[in-house]
């Protein structure tokens, strides 16, 4: 039966691959029709609605956003975004994911977040991977594994980490066309783009790109240093050339927070091309953490307000991983959605939760998914009942200490091998000033007032 569906399912997106080359906004009725006649997701369905109103006007943040996805993306990225991405990763993997879930009993993700290596190029203010050794890496085999195995698992999506992921990045595209089914992300400081690069992203299509920056160039060069902001501007030029999906990835701390929720710098990043804006906060891990970084309750309250105000109003897709928890049921690490897995192979729950009880070398992808430390995570999920407060351990930290405590889980800090209540430490009274901001910010959501309206241009 499955074989069926995917059969059926890959005729149609081939039919829908001939409505986007012909004219994309006057067939996108008849591709959301063809989208309905897949989508089995009650929430996806939901989307789809909400998404055929937006059709109606052209003038809609939206459809201007639409527009520009398949008007401007190379034939092989708008290919891999409905192939790779809706079909594979989305509408044919959850379904699967969930089979195996009930018949587990274990979190099956959607996405796997792998460090292949630790080098990194920079040395940004702050930054954990400053104490990992410069050689530490993933194999080209031990990727090609673990992504093999995530397949038969029903995930397709594969995001890359580092260290600098790029220092690879012939092994990236290799790995991109072994697998020319799966959708690919690497969250980079984007200095080692060039332009032979940039042309083979544009003719693969499958592997996009998460580009590092803090706001404008005076921010992004005090943490990153003189000249990176406008590498990483050159190279966003030499991607949108080549129709390459890639968008902005952004580190909200106390000195930079009023920038990256300002409209100046959002809009300067769609003009550059971006299709997509990460928004991560700053957490003070191991011994060059600055915990002087960390966003106070008011700047989280804001970006809270100024994310949301921008995608009711911007053609970019906007996620801020704090301050989303609603959108997507609380933390979603530890397997729930997506786990990391680093250079080390060390799996741990999350990129910002350096613990582990397993080792990648050692063991299959699913056992991993069943370690004492996951299914510490999948008991304790969501840690607060206000999902505004999703954390384990940026909001509840007394969470992480009792997981760490009863999973026998060890330290992945090299230099440290920083404990969870050391770690905790550092972050409780943040947490202790978030919660009553969260918590009127929940409550206005469950009356179903719009916390966002007054939330200012910025």
């Amino acid at each position: 039966m499955s074989n069926l569906v995917e059969r059926v399912s890959t005729a149609l997106i081939q039919e829908a691959l001939r409505y986007v080359e012909k004219d994309p906004m006057e067939n996108m009725p008849r591709l959301v029709a063809l989208a309905e006649r897949l989508v089995i997701d009650p929430q996806h369905r939901f989307y789809l609605r909400v998404f055929r109103e937006y059709l109606q006007n052209p003038s809609n943040n939206w459809y201007r956003f639409t527009e520009k996805l398949f008007t401007e993306l190379s034939p092989a990225a708008k290919k891999a975004f409905l192939v790779n991405y809706l079909l594979h990763s989305g509408i044919l993997g959850i379904p699967k994911r969930e089979r195996l879930q009930a018949e587990l009993g274990r979190h099956i993700p959607w996405a796997l977040l792998l460090d292949p290596t630790t080098a990194c190029n920079l040395r940004c203010l702050g930054c954990w991977a400053a104490e990992y050794a410069k050689t530490d890496s993933l194999s080209l085999d031990l990727l090609d594994r673990i992504i093999r195995e995530g397949k038969e698992l029903g995930i397709f999506m594969f995001l890359y980490s580092g260290g600098e992921p790029l220092m690879r990045k012939e092994d990236l595209l290799t790995l991109a066309r072994r697998h020319d089914d799966c959708a690919f992300l690497a969250f980079t400081n984007a200095t080692l783009v060039d332009a032979p690069f940039a042309a083979e992203l544009g003719r693969l299509g499958n592997l996009a790109l998460a580009i590092s920056v803090e706001g404008d160039e005076e921010t992004t060069d005090a943490r990153r240093g003189a000249g990176t902001y406008r590498k990483a501007l050159a190279a966003m030029d030499l991607l949108r050339d080549e129709g390459v999906v890639f968008g902005f990835s952004t580190c909200t701390h106390r000195d930079n927070a009023e920038r990256v929720a300002s409209d100046a710098f959002v809009d300067s990043m769609v003009r550059k091309g971006c299709r997509f804006g990460w928004f991560f906060t700053y957490i003070p891990i191991g011994r060059c953490a600055a915990p002087e970084l960390l966003t106070t309750p008011e700047q989280r309250e804001r970006m809270f307000h100024r994310i949301r105000a921008m995608r009711r109003e911007k053609p970019i897709f906007l996620m801020d991983f704090w301050n989303d928890g609603d959108y997507v049921g609380g933390c979603i690490a530890g397997g729930r959605k997506y786990l990391h897995i680093n250079a080390r192979g060390d799996v741990e729950p999350c990129a910002f939760i350096h613990y582990a009880d397993a080792n990648i070398r050692d063991c299959s992808l699913l056992e991993a998914l069943d370690s004492p430390l996951m299914r510490e995570y999948r008991k304790g999920q969501p840690f607060h009942p206000n999902l505004l407060r999703p954390c384990p351990l940026l909001d509840n930290p007394e969470k992480l200490r009792e997981m760490i405590r009863h999973s026998g889980a060890r330290s992945t800090q090299p230099l440290d091998e920083e404990s969870a209540e050391t770690l905790t430490a550092k972050v409780e009274g943040a947490a202790a000033r978030w919660a009553p901001v969260a918590d009127r910010l929940w409550e206005e959501l469950r009356r179903g007032t719009d916390p966002g309206e007054d939330a200012g241009t910025g």
